[in-house]
């Protein structure tokens, strides 16, 4: 059991950085904060962070510019039956139980992250795991 269990303590200390990455930028997009819509743009980092999170690229997504042509054909107004509702109470809820689920992964995270590099014998080797953690996937990102 004790060898299952420095396996667990490796493997969670080698994989905390890229949970805590995905737990925050998912919650980011869990009320749309990586999308322009209205008047609301996104950070560009935001933006990228998305881009990383969901298509493993670090770019700005491409703004298309809109003409004034187009523009005063889109300005009639759809039928009333056609124009977009805000989302539900439940889902309304659901996304703030959600963003609720990703903030405490995170902390939950690092909690664990911190008692896996304090309470275990092979120090050095907990912290060689956890700068391996978040190098891997940078180089992997580079190259």
């Amino acid at each position: 059991m004790s060898s299952i269990r420095l396996w667990h303590n490796y493997i969670g200390v080698f994989i905390a950085p890229s949970v805590i990455f995905f737990a925050l930028t998912g919650a980011l997009q869990i009320f749309s904060l990586h999308e322009s819509h209205g008047s609301y743009t996104p950070a560009v980092l935001i933006e990228k962070l998305s881009s990383m999170h969901k298509d493993q690229v670090f770019k700005q997504k491409h703004h298309e510019e809109h003409e004034p042509e187009a523009e005063s054909k889109n300005d009639q107004q759809p039928p009333a039956e056609d124009q977009e509702e805000g989302p539900t109470l439940g889902t309304l809820l659901l996304k703030w139980f959600f963003l609720f689920v990703a903030l405490a992964l995170a902390t939950s995270t690092a909690l664990g992250l911190w008692m896996g590099l304090t309470h275990i014998q092979r120090k050095r080797t907990g912290w060689w795991l956890l700068l391996a953690g978040i190098v891997l996937p940078i180089a992997l990102f580079i190259v």
